[in-house]
């Protein structure tokens, strides 16, 4: 009765402790806005403009990417918000990360503009136009590339680019080809991290709870925030909007 009557602790025990450790995580959603009036999107390239493959690169009108704001929500796109440095826990889902990524390009312009990749994923370069683009990065610590990316390479048979550490902060991607083509990637080895979508939205899982300080960075400014602090508890946690003004976001 004895040895009965201990197994039952040692079991609830550790039904006790694994009930904890799965409420020792915690997500975090946000928004990024605009305090002040939303300016009009400046116009890169008019439909039927001429510019080299003209037909692909100005068959719809398009639009800057260095600062993406929603007429409605206010939200700010592509800002990364992330956590610098890799915490003492990773929750088990996120160990064992996809292996790719895919990043495009669709009339000219890449998409994402903004791409988180955790180190060791493969980066999957598609090509949607009918035209050939280069992808070329410029990291400060993986191996810089600049590849060619045939016309109509679908998902599957895209260019592979590899990963193998973290970066400092996001680094810049360009096509040569069409030099106002550009994008962001940011790579670190932790998958704490997010990019604001197209109404200034962000959403970053499982965070192991406690006090931590969020790096905030866009193209235009850098680091908007290098200690954005955010104290997780366990399950979601809904923060307050982030506000900068137009000012902070100034134009090269």
């Amino acid at each position: 009765m004895k040895r009965q009557f201990t197994s039952a602790l040692c079991v609830t025990a550790l039904l006790l402790a694994a009930t904890a450790q799965a409420d020792d995580w915690g997500t975090i959603k946000g928004k990024i806005v605009l305090d002040g009036d939303v300016p009009a999107p400046v116009l890169q390239n008019a439909k039927g403009a001429n510019i080299k493959d003209a037909a692909v690169c100005a068959a719809v009108d398009v639009y800057k990417q260095d600062l993406v704001i929603d007429k409605d929500t206010k939200g700010i796109a592509n800002i990364f918000i992330y956590l610098y440095k890799k915490p003492k826990s990773v929750h088990p889902d996120a160990k064992t990360p996809d292996p790719k990524v895919i990043f495009d390009q669709k009339n000219c312009v890449f998409k994402p503009h903004a791409l988180v990749v955790q180190a060791g994923q493969t980066v999957e370069v598609l090509n949607s136009d009918s035209v050939a683009h280069n992808t070329h990065t410029y990291p400060l610590r993986n191996q810089a590339v600049n590849i060619l990316v045939a016309p109509n390479t679908a998902k599957g048979a895209g260019v592979a680019v590899a990963t193998n550490t973290r970066e400092s902060l996001p680094h810049q991607v360009k096509c040569d080809y069409h030099p106002w083509m550009m994008a962001y990637w940011l790579v670190l080895d932790h998958p704490y991290a997010a990019a604001t979508n197209e109404k200034g939205e962000f959403e970053i899982k499982n965070l192991p709870v406690g006090d931590h300080e969020f790096r905030l960075w866009h193209e235009r400014k850098g680091y908007l925030d290098r200690k954005f602090k955010v104290t997780v508890k366990a399950g979601d946690n809904e923060l307050q909007p982030i506000s900068y003004k137009l000012s902070e976001f100034p134009e090269e």
